[in-house]
């Protein structure tokens, strides 16, 4: 976990992105992006920055358009208005299977796991990006079919060993306990090689203990990866632990972006987000700047 707190940098359109990428142009941007569901705004004017190592959170009260947000990042819905660069490009007309094939990962808010079917095998189908073998080759087993299944068993039990479970390879995934469960969906997301991860309340369901090693497992996975992860969470324990930048929604719209110390000050933010006892008591319990 960092020890201090991340100095950012900005951007146009009052983005921000951690001063060692200031150098390097955003891996996401969002230009005053938006939809509208039957006349609502669901999400109004979005001007978002994550920088290529950056850990950014996405917050805000239930309903205020953050899973919207991931669901336009990744082609499930098309904006109304507005602009999405990923990597400096345009993915206006791409497909969900392109974008993860450019290199964005996404896990979800309930687990989506195939659940017969073992962790090694759960791994290996995130490997598709990365499957270079025809129809023919398969139904045949080829060569180069089993040159590549080789390959894609080697590679997924190189991305278990991170996070220490290769020896659960052969366990139904459906059999794991919920924490590991969590664990095994990032490891597949990042079989498929992204620059960006987004992960959508990844601590739901988790007890404290299991909170404090998902951080330690984001932290490792941008370390190792040196990618890019943008969070959805309400634990905010993690949020404020881990993430360099926020961005905090209400009813579609940004109301603050800065560090965790900003935005745990920010009255905006305290009346719309931590407005709840329990959530202000988990803000006073994150370490500020200075490691107190």
């Amino acid at each position: 976990m960092p020890d201090r707190e991340t100095k950012l940098v900005p951007l146009p359109a009052m983005n921000f992105v951690p001063e060692r990428d200031a150098d390097k142009a955003p891996i996401l941007e969002t230009r005053n992006l938006g939809i509208d569901f039957g006349g609502l705004a669901a999400v109004d004017g979005l001007d978002l920055a994550v920088s290529p190592t950056e850990i950014a959170g996405l917050i805000g009260p239930n309903g205020a358009g953050k899973t919207t947000v991931f669901n336009l990042l990744t082609a499930v819905y098309k904006p109304t208005r507005g602009t999405i660069l990923f990597d400096g490009h345009d993915t206006m007309g791409m497909t969900s299977v392109q974008l993860s094939k450019a290199g964005i990962a996404r896990t979800f808010q309930n687990i989506r796991l195939f659940s017969s079917l073992s962790v090694l095998d759960n791994v290996k189908l995130g490997l598709h990006n990365s499957i270079g073998y025809g129809m023919f080759a398969g139904i045949l087993r080829l060569p180069a079919y089993w040159k590549q299944e080789r390959e894609a068993n080697e590679r997924a039990r190189e991305l278990l060993s991170i996070f220490s479970m290769e020896h659960l390879a052969s366990d139904r995934a459906g059999s794991l306990p919920y924490g590991v469960q969590r664990r095994l969906e990032i490891i597949r997301a990042l079989a498929t090689n992204p620059k960006l991860l987004l992960l959508d309340e990844p601590a739901a369901g988790m007890n404290p203990s299991e909170t404090t090693e998902l951080m330690e497992n984001i932290v490792k996975v941008r370390d190792t990866f040196q990618i890019a992860v943008l969070v959805i969470e309400h634990e905010m324990s993690l949020v404020m632990g881990i993430c360099e930048g926020i961005c905090v929604l209400n009813f579609g719209k940004t109301i603050a972006k800065g560090t965790p110390s900003e935005i745990q000050n920010n009255p905006k933010v305290i009346e719309a987000y931590l407005g709840s006892s329990a959530t202000k008591k988990a803000a006073k319990e994150v370490p500020d700047a200075e490691g107190r």
